[in-house]
Order: C-alpha cells, then sequence, then structure tokens
C-alpha cells in the first residue's frame, strides 16, 4: 500500500517522493525542528524518511506530503505508530514560509478523518513538547482535548486525544 492522495479546497495530502527529502533536511536544520526530533545527519534522515514511506507497506499507515494547491511542499502531515509509542500518533510539521495559511489545520483535519474511517476503533493522539504553543493551539482547533492520564514515550510530551469530527 501507499499513502493515499487526499484533498480539500486548502492542501493535498499526497505520497512523499525522492526529492522531498531535501525540504525535510533544510527543516530539520532550522528553528522550527526545536520541538521535534531530528536527524543529526543525512543518512538518520533517510532512515526517517524512509520509515514514513515504508511504513504504508508495512502497517497501512505513515506519513503524507503537504502540498499547496500550486503545488509546493509545505510539510508533513503522518498518522503512525512507531514500537516507541504507545497509542497511533496524528502528527505535523509546517516549513518556514507557510504558517498562517490553514494548511497544517487542513491537512491535520484529513489525516485525521482518514485515519477515524480507517481504523474506527484505534484511539489517536498528538505527543507535543509542552512549549510548542502552536502545535497544541492546532490540536485544540482540531478539538482534541489533553489526556494528562495517557501514556507517553517522552515524559515531558503533553498528550493531546482526538476524536472524530462531526
Amino acid at each position: 500500500m501507499t499513502a493515499p492522495t487526499l484533498r480539500s479546497d486548502v492542501v493535498t495530502l499526497r505520497p512523499h517522493r525522492i526529492e522531498d527529502m531535501e525540504a525535510f533536511w533544510t527543516f530539520f536544520q532550522s528553528d522550527r525542528a526545536a520541538y521535534v526530533d531530528g536527524p543529526s545527519s543525512r543518512t538518520q534522515l533517510w532512515y526517517g524518511f524512509a520509515s514514513e514511506v515504508g511504513s504504508w507497506t508495512l502497517v497501512g499507515q505513515g506519513g503524507w506530503a503537504v502540498e499547496t494547491p500550486d503545488g509546493r511542499l509545505a510539510g508533513q502531515v503522518a498518522v503512525t505508530q512507531p514500537p516507541h509509542f504507545p497509542e497511533r500518533e496524528l502528527g505535523w510539521i509546517l516549513f518556514d514560509g507557510f504558517e498562517g495559511r490553514g494548511l497544517a489545520f487542513a491537512g491535520a483535519s484529513l489525516a485525521r478523518d482518514w485515519a477515524f474511517a480507517n481504523d474506527p476503533g484505534a484511539p489517536l493522539v498528538s505527543y507535543i513538547d509542552p512549549e510548542n504553543t502552536r502545535s497544541i493551539a492546532l490540536a485544540e482547533r482540531l478539538g482534541a482535548v489533553q489526556d494528562a492520564q495517557a501514556a507517553r514515550y517522552d515524559p515531558q510530551d503533553v498528550v493531546y486525544r482526538h476524536r472524530r469530527a462531526g
């Protein structure tokens, strides 16, 4: 299985392409990556990127490229549960210059709705650094609520629990 293409008026979620990797490297070298675990080398970037793509084949979920209506790569949205995550996560990153246009909200909404449609009984959370106020605001805008009792792989994270839209 490869990532399905999902569309709204604001954004397209599409399968990753190899040429997306350079934008990820740029992101992970910037201050925008302060709240996410990032690679320290291009080899580690390859492993992480290949994991986001290969997860679709292995477990039927993974990362999508977030693309603007004019075809520019704006970031990533993912539904994943690597072995160290207690629950399935909805995560997002947005590249520099794309904030304030509703892209993260639109992409995360598409991914959330896809996750619940394809595995309705599985929980869906977002693990967020407590200082990442923009991601916390997005989780709340998506309708997620903080779950202080939820298990987490990083004890510093806050966990936001998502619900089916509606």
